[in-house]
């Protein structure tokens, strides 16, 4: 674990057998303190040979000597309303995923140069802002970049980060609690408020009363609402349609699957922020091999990074070949990615992809997804966890479920197993 941005820690103090490191970025300070104490205070004792530990402090509790879980961590769910400081989250936010780190390509330019405006000009430029596309293409890195772009401009601004699961499990705890007042008191007096995959309020009729108020409480007080999507508005299952009115009376743009140029040039940044150094045949190779979404070329990054330090060797293409399980053969047939198979399922079944994404289980819905997933497991080296990721986030036994199902359904119906061979060699004249 190493990043660009450790070179802007400063260590201050010494005393005590703690060592005080200061970090003058609020979101920075946060992702430390949450995610590295522990290997910065290991990096620390086997440098000096003492037991200490690590503590990263910010500049107003270096200023005040106040407790750092005082200056630092506050009491998000109770302050989100109150402007100055770090963005309050339900997520965490990584600095990783600012706008300098975010690679612009011919399928996301509309929605970065959007997003980089609404961070500028918060309820002014485009508001609501909704942003959607498919699984791993930069949505979230987009909100989390207009979260730090937004308070580093003005830190006087309260910003509101959260997952819409986060919202309806909040939601629903004040419902239980008797604290409704509370509850709208942290999500209506907000200067930002922005919700990571809104899809999920599909079928939730009580939380999508409560959401429309809430939108239209910021709405009408000017202030700034930005959400994603794996769907566009009109595509998100049960969503009412005065919430997608909303929705479409801003700006919506699409975030789509990035060309061979825009992965190259995405695996280029990832390593730089691991100050990794990737030779220009290797980041092709990878762009070659993968061309789904920017989580899976990261993971080749890691698989590839991980072997060579296993194997002390250098970064070169035999290696990637090895650590991506490539048989080298000029003979070896392009395999089909998973949006291939969403896209043939679903012209062939008369769906919407975003209905397999859904949780509606309906057979018209659920054999498709199901087929889907059969497909993935067979065509793909997809593992059952990442299959079962690109379908909402689903368990890798609800892909073993599907996977069993349509063999067993194969042998008993006919038609079923006509329209699987069918699907299959459309995947094949698309692969060849």
């Amino acid at each position: 674990m190493c990043r660009r941005w450790f070179d802007d820690i400063v260590p201050v103090a010494l005393a005590g057998g703690t060592l005080q490191l200061l970090v003058r970025e609020p979101v920075q300070l946060k992702y430390l303190q949450k995610r590295c104490q522990r290997q910065f205070t290991e990096a620390a004792q086997a440098i000096t040979g003492r037991l200490l530990a690590v503590r990263f402090v910010g500049e107003e509790e270096l200023e005040q000597g106040r407790p750092a879980s005082t200056a630092a961590n506050g009491t998000a769910r109770d302050k989100a309303g109150v402007g100055g400081g770090a963005p309050e989250e339900e997520m965490l936010i990584s600095p990783d995923y600012s706008f300098d780190n975010f690679i612009i390509g011919p399928g996301n330019r509309l929605a970065h140069a959007a997003a980089v405006a609404v961070a500028q000009k918060p309820g002014w430029a485009y508001n609501p802002f909704f942003i959607h596309g498919g699984v791993g293409l930069g949505k979230t890195h987009l909100l989390q970049a207009i979260c730090q772009a937004a308070s580093r401009a003005n830190p006087g601004l309260s910003i509101y980060y959260v997952s819409c699961n986060g919202f309806m499990t909040q939601f629903l705890s004040a419902v239980q609690a008797g604290e409704m007042s509370q509850f709208r008191q942290r999500f209506r007096n907000v200067d930002i408020l922005l919700i990571d995959d809104v899809h999920d309020l599909s079928n939730r009729d009580r939380t999508q009363e409560e959401f429309f108020h809430t939108f239209n409480s910021l709405y009408q007080a000017g202030k700034q609402i930005v959400v994603s999507s794996d769907a566009a508005p009109k595509d998100i299952p049960d969503l009412e349609e005065r919430i997608i009115s909303r929705f479409n009376c801003g700006l919506v743009a699409d975030v789509q699957q990035p060309g061979f140029e825009t992965r190259v040039a995405i695996l280029k940044s990832k390593a730089g922020l691991r100050q990794l150094s990737l030779p220009d045949d290797v980041a092709a190779y990878i762009a070659e091999r993968i061309d789904t979404n920017v989580r899976e070329l990261e993971g080749a990054i890691t698989k590839i990074q991980g072997l060579s330090n296993l194997n002390g060797s250098p970064i070169d293409l035999d290696l990637a070949k090895l650590a991506l399980g490539d048989q080298v053969s000029s003979n070896h047939a392009h395999l089909p990615t998973i949006q291939e198979i969403i896209d043939t399922v679903t012209r062939y079944y008369g769906v919407k992809p975003s209905e397999l994404l859904s949780k509606r289980r309906h057979k018209s819905i659920a054999l498709p997804r199901q087929i889907c997933m059969w497909l993935a497991r067979k065509h793909t080296r997809h593992s059952l966890e990442e299959i079962g990721g690109y379908f909402g986030g689903r368990d890798h036994t609800t892909v073993m479920h599907a996977v069993k199902a349509v063999k067993s359904k194969r042998q008993d119906d006919g038609s079923l197993d006509h329209d699987v061979n069918a699907l299959e060699r459309q995947l094949l004249a698309i692969s060849a």
